[in-house]
């Protein structure tokens, strides 16, 4: 097969044996470092991935994908077909009506404030399912003039209330003078729910809306429209349908923007956890350019000889871009490799891990996540090995130049 002679010189200094034993140590040292390296990034990226997921199903646990806002008295009245345009949008399989007040919650000796939400129990199952976060009683008993309310267990906790016990709301209500008036009811708690979110265990609190509009008649202007979409990453491209179905003053949200310091928060850790990382595999190039400085010394006779007999200085260079290039390269699949199936097996070896060093890395009693989650996304690998190759592709370059500008006549002087 025809070879270009660079390549044909590089592939032989690859496979060669008669290396310094420096040479050849320096060589699996960067090799070894890439494949780590490389390793590491996969590994730790598709861990942040898993707790990004865990963390957008947990926020949308009890959030909608997207809610419409229905300013002014009579809100849903006004405008009764809104909620079949919503229906009608490509990817919507859910829509409830909802109302959320602010309330204090009195149990002597204690109050806390809370997110009051009255829902449709029936329409909110299509929406934010909250059976499965039951973890005490039955909301099936929320309806109609029941007075009846479900909490999070973190409110429950702090409030010394269980389910059975009744507990006072304070709303306070605008009347028609303007004036702020409070108005004290007493619920009974039929059930504790916990979504693993302090956003929602410690300050929401769940009744049916019915019960809610007759404890706030003037607060129609909290009333909303919860939508869920098929696919929750598909939410902010159908936005503009929403809003395309919604009248003036009527606002739409999703949940992207609702919950952005999350989501932000976790990017910016992915980004500087990448950044670190990635410098591991710096240190493996430096490694390269250390290994192909020691060869071009040793091989100053070969270049010397390849020059006398013609060789460009291009072909030179060539031939050491294609050792490194191949030598760094193999780090760099072998790195996709190992990464691929740690990231696959995480949950299989860091139990392995504990058992081993007998620790227990998420707490059931500290953490709401007792499992590491991993999630491998294609786009990731294919980054990580551009970036990888690059790195490696620019750590021959210095080494390579060195060895083009080799003086023959020099370098045949004292052999």
């Amino acid at each position: 097969m025809f070879q270009p002679l660079s390549v044909f010189i590089g592939l032989r200094y690859v496979r060669a044996r008669q290396h310094r034993f420096f040479v050849s140590f320096i060589t699996w040292v960067a090799l070894a470092g890439l494949a780590l390296g490389v390793a590491a990034l996969i590994i730790i990226l598709s861990v942040m991935n898993g707790f990004e997921s865990e963390l957008r199903e947990r926020l949308l646990s009890l959030a909608a994908h997207a809610r419409v806002s229905l300013p002014g008295p009579a809100a849903a009245a006004a405008d009764p077909g809104l909620e079949q345009r919503l229906r009608a949008i490509p990817g919507v399989v859910g829509v409830a009506p909802c109302i959320e007040l602010s309330a204090l919650a009195v149990r002597e000796p204690e109050m806390l404030p809370l997110v009051l939400r009255g829902i449709d129990p029936v329409a909110e199952e299509r929406v934010a399912p909250l059976a499965s976060l039951i973890v005490d009683g039955d909301a099936r008993a929320l309806a109609a003039g029941s007075d009846a309310i479900v909490i999070g267990a973190a409110v429950a906790e702090l409030l010394g209330a269980r389910v059975g016990d009744a507990l006072r709301l304070l709303v306070p209500v605008v009347g028609a003078d303007s004036r702020v008036e409070p108005v004290l009811r007493e619920f009974r708690v039929v059930a504790v729910f916990e979504a693993g979110l302090a956003d929602h265990d410690g300050t929401l609190a769940l009744a049916h809306i019915d019960d809610v509009r007759s404890l706030a008649p003037a607060a129609e202007g909290a009333a909303q429209l919860r939508l869920r979409f098929q696919d929750a990453l598909q939410v902010p491209q159908a936005m503009a349908a929403v809003r395309a179905a919604t009248r003036a003053g009527q606002t739409a949200h999703d949940w992207s923007a609702d919950h952005a310091n999350y989501f932000r928060a976790v990017r910016i850790e992915k980004t500087m956890m990448a950044l670190i990382l990635l410098l591991i595999v710096a240190v493996a190039a430096f490694n390269i350019v250390a290994m192909l400085v020691m060869v071009v010394n040793d091989k100053r006779t070969d270049i010397a000889i390849l020059r006398t007999f013609g060789a460009r200085p291009r072909t030179v260079m060539g031939a050491f871009i294609t050792q490194g290039v191949v030598i760094g390269w193999a780090g760099v699949l072998a790195g996709l490799g190992l990464g691929v199936l740690g990231a696959l097996n995480v949950g299989r070896i860091v139990p392995a891990l504990e058992k081993l060093f007998r620790f227990r890395m998420f707490d059931a009693d500290v953490y709401y996540i007792t499992r590491i989650p991993s999630e491998l996304h294609v786009r990731d690998l294919l980054w990580i090995a551009a970036a990888a190759l690059l790195l490696t592709l620019g750590a021959t370059l210095y080494p390579a130049l060195r060895a083009a500008r080799t003086p023959p006549a020099e370098a045949l002087r004292y052999e």
